[in-house]
């Protein structure tokens, strides 16, 4: 460029200007509503005759351990050994205690990983944008579920952007282990080794490989029968377990039977879908682009992919990639600024009613619909992003930070 010429410079759009008034801070009554009607939904779960359905699954296999039982004699007992150690605290409190503080506790986990999505992009967690989140979710069925059944599901909710937030900073390793410890309680963070082999991150990959497969090696040695594992339980899920679980589960492989597909046909449109998805995670990587941006985007196709493959795939799943996703709208280029984003989502919000699909059972129908509309709008956006060529990978851990390669900074204001 001759010295004559000067470089263009960037007009700031409405959606810039949006940007920056949703990362400043909120009004104090605001703050305190938003924090009201979380609450409140969180606790909702208390009108119900029986609430954490599924923590009593794993709180039951902890009391079967301790009267030396296998907790795999259990067919509902689907996680794996490291979770029924992680139970046992729980036998110090009464089944009354327990349900009122299930819900609680699971609510407090989602905030926790809202406050974390929120950092990924250096958002403060007293932001306008904190508020819309925190509202959002209250309303959001997946929240609903979630605090209801008081699924583990909690646990990846909360790894999920606190992975993120240190491969952002270069903290691969400790990224690794967030990974691997999630994965020890649920195996639902598996599609994220993937993400590790994308920026060639090896000793965060042997982390998360590593911890899970250590921790369920000693807790495996710890039960009795934990064979019944491998006889029992596995042969259960891979059969998408049962009549009473099959209604509720989103996976292709799941519901076009139920559409009058043949299963052979379903899991082979399936395995389709899910390669496609995948490819387009891979190209998302090669896109580059804001650094936190681009491990939320490609994480977030990962674990889609995995959704509409594998058996089963729930509601609440949803929480695990939505709200880094909904939060990502502070950055220029995010898929997250289209009106096409949130589509998906609408027929998830709580009051909205959808006849046809309201039911229990029908609900899964909505369900494909998020997890499907969600993958694909990711995917063209990462489609028309090929150009730009690959981003900045590294193969060493040691002091490199994607965040700071290309110059990214949180917003000033936050804390």
């Amino acid at each position: 460029m001759r010295a004559t010429e000067t470089a263009p410079v960037a007009v700031p759009s409405f959606g810039d200007a949006a940007s920056a008034w949703l990362r400043g801070r909120a009004p104090r009554p605001a703050l305190v509503s938003a924090v009201l009607v979380f609450t409140l939904s969180s606790v909702r779960a208390y009108g119900k005759a029986r609430s954490g359905i599924d923590n009593a699954v794993v709180v039951r296999a902890a009391r079967a351990l301790l009267n030396g039982g296998s907790p795999y004699a259990d067919k509902r007992f689907l996680y794996p050994p490291g979770a029924v150690f992680a139970a046992l605290p729980q036998m110090l409190f009464s089944e009354r205690v327990l349900f009122y503080a299930v819900p609680v506790v699971t609510g407090a986990l989602v905030a926790v990983g809202g406050v974390l999505a929120l950092r990924v992009f250096g958002v403060r967690a007293d932001s306008r944008l904190a508020v819309a989140l925190a509202v959002g979710t209250a309303l959001f069925l997946p929240f609903q579920s979630l605090v209801f059944l008081g699924n583990w599901t909690a646990a990846s909710v909360v790894a999920f952007p606190a992975a993120l937030l240190l491969a952002r900073d270069g903290r691969w390793c400790a990224a690794g282990a967030v990974v691997g410890a999630a994965v020890a309680l649920k195996p639902m963070l598996v599609p994220l080794f993937l993400l590790f082999l994308l920026a060639r991150q090896w000793r965060a990959l042997a982390c998360a490989l590593g911890l899970p497969a250590v921790i369920s090696l000693l807790g495996a040695a710890a039960l009795p029968r934990p064979g019944l594992f491998f006889t029992r339980t596995l042969p259960f899920l891979l059969h998408g377990q049962d009549a009473y679980a099959r209604p509720y589960d989103a996976s292709w492989p799941a519901v076009l039977p139920r559409l009058g597909v043949p299963h052979p046909l379903a899991f082979a449109l399936a395995a389709v879908a899910g390669t496609a998805v995948l490819y387009f995670a891979w190209l998302r990587w090669r896109c580059g682009g804001d650094p936190a941006l681009r491990l939320v985007e490609c994480a977030a196709l990962l674990m889609l992919a995995a959704f509409v493959v594998s058996r089963p795939a729930f509601l609440n799943y949803a929480l695990v990639v939505v709200p880094s996703l909904a939060v990502s709208l502070v950055v220029r280029e995010a898929t997250a600024r289209s009106v096409w984003f949130w589509v998906p989502l609408v027929p998830q919000l709580g009051g909205v009613p959808w006849p046809g699909v309201d039911s229990a059972q029908r609900h899964v129908f909505r369900d494909v619909v998020m997890f499907g509309g969600l993958a694909v709008v990711l995917g063209l956006t990462a489609w028309r992003g090929r150009g730009r060529g690959e981003g900045v990978v590294t193969e060493s851990s040691y002091g490199y930070s994607l965040y700071s390669e290309v110059g990214a900074r949180p917003d000033p204001e936050a804390r």
